[in-house]
């Protein structure tokens, strides 16, 4: 098998910077090395304040790896990948010996440009069983595991828990300037843009909002009152451990983008550590929650910016 390529490395990143980040901050490098690539951590793109120990760096580039995987499996250059979180590398991807990409990947890979964080309010049709366990196990083909909250006792609760991180949050004044530092008006190439944000939140929402706008919501448009909520977590919290949690989310994310959901996720429980323990407990869980998602029928919205391919690559 010969090393991967200049051409699978751009390959490999077109697809990886798709991937989500925190206040898409887009922390990643990727470079080729011996025929290796490699994925690294940006800590100059590292949030200061929300981010102090690097968890949603890793979980960002886990996800971002993931795409990379499918992106080289359909070119038909699949790899074996290394998770390696030590220092700023995060992650190695060997050529492996080549082999046609599977239906499933062929279609994950095809939902890579289709994936994007819809923070409107959805439609209130509940998501079909069949499709609700293909997320199930989703997490679970990545080691990590994806508890859906039914019932108004775990909505309640769950709700009751992000309200109260989101208050912590922003009662912190840098907290809040690094928030609003990404929160863009303009065309900039990383940030979230006004045009992406959620409507303002509204004294009956269940659930927290990042405030990215102002903007209100038009009448008879309320967020759906009973959202299927999903946790996701792995059995430890070792920073391998929240690579392979990233890796997890996507692929949880892109299954759901390949059904024709959308998706949003919520990280204010698991900014704060008194409420990631809280959220823990709640689920009976001796496992470490990671992320959590809101998932439903959407209208269409609009994808976020991503840096230009050159200026992550090394």
């Amino acid at each position: 098998m010969t090393g991967y390529t200049a051409d699978d490395l751009r390959t490999a990143a077109a697809a990886a910077v798709r991937a989500p980040s925190l206040h898409n901050s887009q922390p990643w490098r990727f470079r080729l090395h011996d025929g290796v690539i490699e994925v690294l951590a940006d800590r100059s793109r590292q949030l200061t304040v929300a981010d102090s120990t690097g968890w949603a760096v890793r979980i960002a580039c886990g996800a971002a790896t993931f795409n990379a995987r499918m992106a080289l499996v359909v070119a038909g250059r699949p790899a074996e990948v290394l998770l390696h979180p030590h220092g700023d590398l995060i992650a190695r991807l060997t050529p492996a010996t080549p082999r046609p990409a599977t239906y499933p990947e062929a279609d994950l890979a095809a939902a890579i440009p289709r994936r994007f964080s819809n923070r409107r309010p959805f439609w209130p049709d509940a998501v079909p069983s069949e499709i609700r366990v293909r997320l199930i196990e989703a997490a679970r083909a990545e080691a990590a595991w994806l508890d859906l909250l039914v019932g108004g006792t775990a909505l309640t609760a769950f709700g009751e828990i992000a309200r109260s991180a989101d208050r912590v949050l922003r009662r912190d004044p840098h907290y809040q300037a690094e928030f609003f530092a990404w929160a863009h008006a303009d065309a900039a190439h990383d940030g979230v843009p006004v045009t992406a944000g959620a409507p303002a939140v509204e004294s009956h929402d269940l659930l927290p909002q990042r405030p990215y706008s102002e903007r209100r919501r038009a009448a008879g448009r309320d967020f759906e009152p009973e959202p299927l909520l999903a946790v996701l977590g792995t059995a430890a919290d070792r920073p391998v451990d929240q690579v392979a949690a990233g890796q997890a989310l996507q692929r949880v994310l892109l299954t759901a983008t390949d059904a024709g959901l959308a998706t949003s996720m919520i990280s204010q429980p698991i900014e704060v550590p008194a409420a990631r323990e809280q959220l823990r407990r709640s689920l009976g869980r001796t496992g470490i929650p990671q992320i959590a998602l809101r998932i439903g029928f959407g209208q269409a919205g609009r994808v976020t910016p991503r840096r230009p391919l050159d200026e992550v690559l090394d």
